[in-house]
């Protein structure tokens, strides 16, 4: 049976920290819920991850990407917690790609234990993506077993069955890709997440709402908007170029021709990708089963707060 988390002591943390926006309130008070994404520095300085922080004071809670396409960043968790100190809700992104199932509980409870209260759990990109191809992978679990040992650890228990006198008071998500095939497939592993205990999912960037709401079609019969909340990704963009990239080099994005184009026409292409990213916005938050949108401007972290405002969220 699932237990019900400790949120006295999660609203002690809160106080602690001082945080004026939290994920668990946005959930709570069924508002259109809004987090953001940054990736940690490629250094030892805090200081990037300070000076990021100021561009999602506005939003519910930032991810915090873990050596996204395998390449070496800062750990999460050490960044998430700099966020903590800066008055933010972290959502720690963990893979399956670097640890054995006995670094990912020890870093679950070691992230908890610091004052995070959101994770996002994936089974992480593959090393071939990045730039040291010959590093060992693990993949010990998947993201859906994942899930599933987290929930178990919340209810109070590890894997091997032993008891956690202190759970962690976390939030659990996954990913999920709209636009990968088949579709089928894609909707039956989203149903095993929320059954292994997610409490929110966040989606691959939207371009093709088209798409997407065909997708979200399939939630909809399977019952999923009514036990978990879908953030629907949205990727704010400077240039065609980039488009390009994504479409031909990114797996899993599907990219109308018509809105490379709108960019490459455009007079000032970041200015339209900003009216881009709000006119997605708008168009996600009506469609019926999406709870929030997930924020994912990739070294362009400086343009969320006028995407917040303009797209009135």
């Amino acid at each position: 049976m699932r237990r019900t988390p400790n949120w006295g002591s999660f609203f002690t943390r809160m106080e602690t920290y001082g945080l004026a926006r939290t994920l668990r309130d946005a959930i709570d008070s069924g508002r259109f819920i809004v987090t953001g994404e940054l990736g940690p520095a490629l250094g030892a300085s805090p200081d990037l991850v300070r000076k990021k922080a100021e561009h999602f004071r506005d939003v519910d809670a930032v991810n915090v990407t873990d050596n996204q396409t395998g390449i070496v960043r800062q750990s999460s968790i050490a960044a998430a917690k700099l966020l903590l100190d800066e008055g933010l809700d972290p959502v720690v992104q963990m893979t399956c790609r670097d640890r054995n199932r006995i670094a990912l509980q020890s870093d679950i409870l070691g992230a908890s234990a610091l004052g995070v209260r959101n994770l996002l759990l994936l089974t992480g990109d593959h090393m071939v993506m990045g730039n040291q191809p010959d590093a060992r992978p693990v993949f010990d679990l998947d993201s859906i077993q994942l899930i599933s040992v987290a929930r178990g650890m919340r209810d109070g228990h590890l894997m091997n069955g032993d008891e956690l006198k202190r759970p962690p008071d976390v939030l659990l998500g996954g990913a999920a890709n709209p636009f990968a095939e088949p579709m089928g497939l894609r909707l039956v592993r989203i149903a095993k997440k929320v059954t292994a205990g997610a409490d929110f999912i966040q989606t691959q960037a939207v371009f093709d709402v088209a798409r997407f709401r065909r997708w979200m079609d399939g939630v909809r019969d399977l019952g999923l908007h009514t036990k978990v909340k879908i953030l629907a990704g949205v990727l704010p963009t400077r240039s065609a170029k980039a488009l390009e990239y994504m479409k031909n080099e990114v797996a899993g994005m599907m990219i109308p021709d018509d809105t490379i184009r709108r960019l490459e026409g455009a007079d000032d292409p970041a200015e339209e990708g900003v009216r881009l990213a709000c006119e997605l916005i708008r168009e996600l938050r009506d469609i019926d089963g999406v709870s929030g949108v997930h924020l994912m401007p990739v070294m362009w972290e400086r343009i969320t707060p006028r995407i917040v405002e303009e797209a009135g969220l």
